[in-house]
């Protein structure tokens, strides 16, 4: 393994995708945790982001003996309290998908006037050494609003029902290119970013 690989502690495909994107322009191999079948899954049992991150970096890292990054995202909606929050990917219980996860989250806005259906995306990235220990810890944000149709195919998650207010469109229309400078998980790495260049010679 190369000095400037490291192991992405997510199962999720796309998001293994644009961390792969966002990394790569910078220099680094981002290999995914299924490329190793004997990883258990970390239950995400933490009250926070940052700690269900921490969790995912230091489990993996010890497991594997390796440099492993930890990321965990959501969503927040204001007029829902902060909901569906850390259980974003589970919002809509056991077998939960992007669509019923979508589909629970409209029906739970529903009736709420468009102008209060502010929201927020936060990711929080961790770095944890082959110890366990964890070296970076960085969270970046990204407000927006929930439409009540989906627009655009493109991201995952709620991403077609997330409007960009400024860019008068949802993650799932706008283009990879843009999404890698404004999301919550572009904002994360962008501080990230140069802490890990400062610690990669320790690899």
């Amino acid at each position: 393994m190369s000095s400037r690989t490291i192991v992405l502690s997510s199962r999720n495909r796309k998001k293994t995708q644009e961390v792969r994107e966002i990394l790569g322009a910078v220099g680094f191999t981002v290999i995914p945790v299924t490329d190793f079948p004997d990883v258990p899954d970390v239950e995400e049992d933490g009250q926070t982001f940052a700690q269900n991150a921490a969790k995912k970096a230091s489990q993996v890292a010890q497991h594997l003996n390796r440099w492993v990054i930890g990321e965990d995202s959501g969503l927040m909606v204001d007029a829902l309290n902060g909901a569906p929050g850390i259980y974003s990917a589970r919002y809509s219980g056991a077998g939960a998908t992007d669509e019923k996860n979508n589909a629970k989250l409209i029906a739970d806005l529903a009736g709420v006037a468009e102008d209060k259906r502010g929201a927020g995306y936060i990711c929080s990235v961790a770095l944890s050494n082959p110890a366990g220990d964890i070296r970076i810890a960085c969270e970046g944000t990204c407000r927006g609003r929930i439409l009540s149709e989906a627009n655009g195919t493109g991201g995952f998650g709620y991403d077609p029902y997330f409007l960009i207010p400024e860019y008068h469109l949802t993650f799932g229309q706008l283009s990879s290119v843009v999404k890698h400078r404004l999301s919550h998980r572009a904002r994360a790495f962008s501080k990230f970013i140069p802490l890990l260049q400062n610690i990669c010679h320790e690899f």
